[in-house]
């Protein structure tokens, strides 16, 4: 196998570990559009971090963090619907991030493989970076995992039973940014929540408790790596969207009606 195809794999499986189990969390919480948000500003991170000669995955991370600060504070006025202000802070900030690198004369930049991903050109510290990232964001989900779960099933509730539920909201935003910086390079920013959604959604109808679906999640966000890299090795199609549209395909499979088992 080339070293090529080789990390790439490498970088596709270590995203799909852990995106799998936190997408689960996009899922149970209808978070999708912020979800969708936090990828649109990445994109004014990684501008930013091209105009200022930084680290471009912290610039991302700080930019998704900054963002989700100023949504909790606008959500906290009551003037606007939560999905209004998304929809407005998406747009907006990947308007801005388009308008900022338009300054960076001196630095050429190819916006496509940001936007739709580059994956097939990740090195060994990509690699580094994702699976460093990967074990912070999996060390962290496990140690709230119950919090989360409570505060996904009912965030009322939970509150009454002591979970302190705006910590908890914002450690799940800084886990999704993490996440989304190091899935940056593999889908592009345009298509980093569908693997977030997809596998999750797939994986919901073949389990039985939160811990099978997130584990089952990761392993279709894997098969999914697997079958768009093979599609984009052999028939020449762009890596990052060939990906997402496998996991589109296993989750068409996954909704298909299956015999029931005589007992």
């Amino acid at each position: 196998m080339p070293d090529l195809l080789l990390y790439a794999l490498l970088a596709g499986y270590g995203v799909a570990a852990v995106a799998g189990p936190l997408g689960c969390f996009v899922v149970w919480r209808k978070m999708a559009y912020f979800g969708d948000t936090l990828s649109h500003s990445a994109l004014l991170g990684v501008s930013l971090g091209l105009l200022m000669g930084v680290n471009l995955i912290l610039a991302v991370i700080v930019c998704s963090l900054f963002l989700a600060l100023v949504l909790t504070r606008l959500q906290d006025k009551h003037n606007l619907a939560s999905d209004t202000l998304l929809g407005i802070l998406a747009h907006s900030s990947l308007s801005l991030g388009l308008v900022t690198i338009s300054f960076a004369h001196n630095v050429r930049v190819d916006m496509m493989a940001y936007l739709f991903g580059d994956l097939l050109a990740v090195n060994l510290t990509d690699i580094i970076w994702i699976y460093a990232g990967g074990t912070l964001v999996m060390a962290a989900l496990v140690l709230l995992w119950r919090p989360l779960l409570a505060m996904s099933v009912h965030p009322e509730l939970a509150q009454v039973d002591g979970v302190p539920v705006k910590k908890i909201r914002l450690a799940l935003t800084v886990i999704m940014a993490l996440v989304i910086a190091a899935a940056m390079k593999i889908v592009g920013v345009l298509l980093i929540t569908s693997m977030l959604i997809i596998p999750s959604a797939a994986a919901q109808r073949f389990s039985r408790t939160p811990e099978q679906m997130a584990v089952k999640a990761a392993l279709f966000g894997m098969a999914g790596v697997t079958g768009g890299l093979a599609s984009s090795w052999y028939l020449d199609t762009p890596a990052g969207p060939s990906i997402v549209v496998s996991c589109f395909i296993l989750f068409l499979l996954s909704q298909c009606p299956f015999p029931s088992r005589q007992h």
